[in-house]
């Protein structure tokens, strides 16, 4: 529930409310609207009892939320969050993730992060622990390829990404990263869920192989309610029947994200499709469909790749794209062309 107080509403008014909801044993969120201010309820609203709020001095209505996701609803937060990750901002200028799927050498990465740094992106991305659909495939180097993505922070600048897979690795992963990603194949790993929500570090999630827009907003759900709002969403591609691409990019997930969620979204249309060539139409797309940044992954020779080759960009690639999504998203503020109100 929400309670909207109208915009003659007085501290003391919003107090009072605020000390009712916490009486009753619930938490009290104030948001600002855009002109009012915004009381949201978490918890069992039954607690309230018969308490009537729009009888009280300064409250003009409550509303119930209607989704089973409170906290990641836009009904709670009607103001599209913006999220900082060590002082990059995620959610308005869109940013880049970028760099190989995952941390083969010092070398390697290095190499792949003063790239990526000189062609403009905010975060290095990489893969210290790597979940394979075989056993076999490389598994990445665990806490040495952390340990390497911090030296790399170190040299460059950048921020960095980088999935954790279970429980048990969450505070290792958290004492290098800056941002804990959460991959396709864990978004409904609950138990994983709370522990990042927990861990005191923004949260990338990804969207599972085939879950729904639902079952992904409450994944996120999950995250949020365990004290961190620090979310921002990450559309990777759905299983579909198509088989020429790795998986179907759904573009319109970023439209019906901004119209349920107040969350950030990024697209990732190396994994969205698979193969290198299409990456750059996806981006550019994305972009334009209003996403807040973009994931893409580049190695500094994809063809001695030991994980995602064929979706990774060369260098080359990599840097005309870039310079493609500048131009793109500045022509996009300068024509002052944004998404509908949704």
């Amino acid at each position: 529930m929400v309670i909207i107080m109208n915009p003659e509403a007085t501290a003391e008014n919003i107090k009072a409310v605020i000390s009712t909801i916490e009486d009753a044993g619930l938490e009290a969120k104030v948001m600002d609207g855009a002109s009012q201010r915004i009381v949201g309820v978490i918890g069992d609203k039954r607690k309230l009892g018969d308490v009537t709020f729009e009888a009280m001095d300064g409250v003009e209505k409550t509303v119930a939320i209607s989704k089973s996701y409170k906290l990641a609803s836009r009904e709670f937060h009607p103001r599209s969050s913006v999220v900082d990750v060590a002082g990059v901002k995620i959610g308005g200028t869109p940013v880049v993730m970028s760099g190989p799927c995952a941390v083969e050498s010092r070398e390697q990465l290095f190499e792949a992060a003063d790239i990526v740094k000189k062609a403009g992106a905010q975060f290095l991305r990489g893969g210290a622990y790597k979940p394979r659909t075989s056993p076999y495939s490389f598994q990445g180097l665990e806490e040495q390829g952390l340990k390497f993505l911090a030296e790399a922070r170190e040299r460059t600048g950048l921020r960095i990404v980088t999935e954790v897979t279970t429980v048990e690795a969450v505070d290792r992963v958290a004492a290098y990263a800056d941002m804990l990603q959460v991959g396709a194949r864990n978004m409904q790993n609950f138990g994983l869920l709370k522990a990042v929500g927990k861990a005191g570090k923004p949260v990338l999630l990804k969207r599972g192989l085939a879950a729904t827009i639902d079952e992904w907003l409450n994944a996120a759900e999950y995250i949020m309610n365990e004290g961190n709002p620090d979310v921002v969403l990450c559309e990777r591609g759905i299983r579909t029947y198509e088989t020429y691409t790795r998986n179907t990019l759904d573009l319109s997930a970023v439209a019906a994200v901004k119209h349920l969620s107040h969350l950030p979204i990024i697209v990732d249309p190396s994994h969205g499709t698979g193969k290198w060539r299409m990456v750059q139409p996806m981006a550019y797309a994305a972009i334009a469909a209003g996403a807040d940044g973009l994931m893409i992954e580049m190695h500094p020779n994809p063809a001695k790749a030991l994980s995602d080759g064929p979706q990774s960009l060369t260098p080359e690639h990599f840097e005309r794209v870039m310079n493609g999504v500048k131009k793109l998203s500045a022509f996009l503020r300068e024509e002052q062309i944004a998404p509908m109100e949704i």
